[in-house]
C-alpha cells in the first residue's frame, strides 16, 4: 500500500466573488470539502502545494486532508473531485474536494498506458487508440495508478478489449458495453491513379 499524501487546508468564512478574489491575492485556493455524508466546508489552501499534490494524485488517488478549523484539527481520506483554472494564466482558481469511506468502493478513471511493439505494426498496421483512460471501480486505497496493456501480440485487426483488461484483484472496469480501447489496423490503400476521363 502506497503511502498517502497530506494537504493542509484551513476553513474560511468569507465566502462569495469578493471574499475570494481577496484569497487568491494572497496566493490561496478557495475550496469546499464535501463529505461523504452530504455536509460541506468551505476551505482554503495555498496554490502551490495543491498544485504539486494533485500532480501526484490527480482525480484518482486518496490523500489526506488535514483540515485546520477553529475546533482544532480534522484529517479526512479525501479526493481531488474537481478544479477550477484561471482562463489565461497557470493558475487554479477553485477546487472542491470529496470525502471517501475507506471501507466502500469508488469509481475514478484511471489512464492506460501502452508497452511493446505489435506483430501487426511490423506488418505494416497502425495502432489507434481509442481510449486514453478507463473507469474502474475500487476500495480507495488499491486504486492503481495505470493500466498497463501488453500489445506485443496483437496481429493486424486485433483489438483489445475493456473486458479483456487484466486488473488487479479487487479492481473491476466500469462499462456497459464491451469497447475496444485499441486496435492494429492495416492503413487504407491511398488512390495512386487519378480515374480516366470519359
Amino acid at each position: 500500500m502506497k503511502e498517502m499524501q497530506t494537504l493542509a487546508v484551513t476553513t474560511r468564512t468569507g465566502l462569495g466573488k469578493g471574499a475570494n478574489r481577496k484569497l487568491r491575492a494572497t496566493d490561496m485556493v478557495p475550496g469546499v470539502y464535501y463529505d461523504a455524508a452530504g455536509a460541506n466546508i468551505p476551505v482554503m489552501v495555498e496554490h502551490l502545494p495543491l498544485e504539486k499534490l494533485y500532480a501526484k494524485t490527480s482525480s484518482a488517488h486518496v490523500f489526506h486532508l488535514d483540515i485546520a478549523g477553529e475546533s482544532g484539527k480534522e484529517i479526512k481520506p479525501a479526493l481531488v473531485w474537481k478544479l477550477q483554472h484561471h482562463p489565461t494564466k497557470a493558475r487554479i482558481t477553485h477546487v472542491d474536494f470529496y470525502g471517501v469511506d475507506l471501507e466502500k468502493p469508488i469509481r475514478v478513471h484511471i489512464p492506460v498506458e501502452v508497452t511493446g511493439k505489435a506483430k501487426g505494426q511490423v506488418k505494416g498496421g497502425a495502432l489507434e487508440i481509442h481510449r486514453e483512460s478507463i473507469e474502474v471501480a475500487s476500495l480507495p486505497l488499491t486504486i492503481p495508478d495505470k493500466v498497463i496493456i501488453d500489445i506485443t501480440d496483437l496481429d493486424v485487426n486485433e483489438s483489445v478489449q475493456v473486458a479483456d483488461l487484466k486488473l488487479p484483484e479487487g479492481v473491476t472496469a466500469v462499462y456497459d458495453d464491451n469497447f475496444a480501447i485499441l486496435a492494429v489496423l492495416m492503413p487504407e490503400a491511398e488512390e495512386t491513379e487519378a480515374a480516366p476521363a470519359s
